[in-house]
């Protein structure tokens, strides 16, 4: 199995219950095919480059999974087939890449886990 991740950019149109359901409907392509999902990062709505179909945002998930190459062709193709996708880009990490990421992960977790400062009133 190799280890992938995968980018991609819905319409800003979408109300966050239909975001998550498009998320949902994209991680449950993957476990269908037999990945397994490591890590899924929504960066939420983001200002694009570019203007994409005369939208200048999008909401920017990322999924991090361990699959065969077989299965990225039926998500790519999960991908062209709905509409809310402007863009995404799938890319296969070496173990440099691999080992960035889990430690990326771990500093974020550790982030999160870290407790708040209280500010002191005067």
């Amino acid at each position: 199995m190799n280890h992938y991740e995968t980018v991609f950019i819905l319409t800003p149109v979408l109300s966050d219950a239909q975001m998550t359901e498009a998320v949902e409907k994209f991680t449950k392509v993957l476990t269908d095919k037999g990945a397994t999902i490591v890590n899924t990062e929504n960066w939420g709505l983001r200002k694009l480059a570019y203007p994409i179909d005369k939208k200048s945002t999008g909401f920017y998930t990322l999924v991090e999974f361990d699959a065969e190459p077989q299965v990225i062709k039926k998500l790519e193709t999960a991908y062209r087939r709905d509409e809310r996708v402007l863009r995404f880009l799938t890319f296969r990490l070496d173990k440099y890449a691999a080992e960035y990421a889990a430690k990326r992960r771990s500093l974020k977790a550790s982030k999160s886990n870290a407790p708040k400062e209280e500010v002191k009133e005067d």
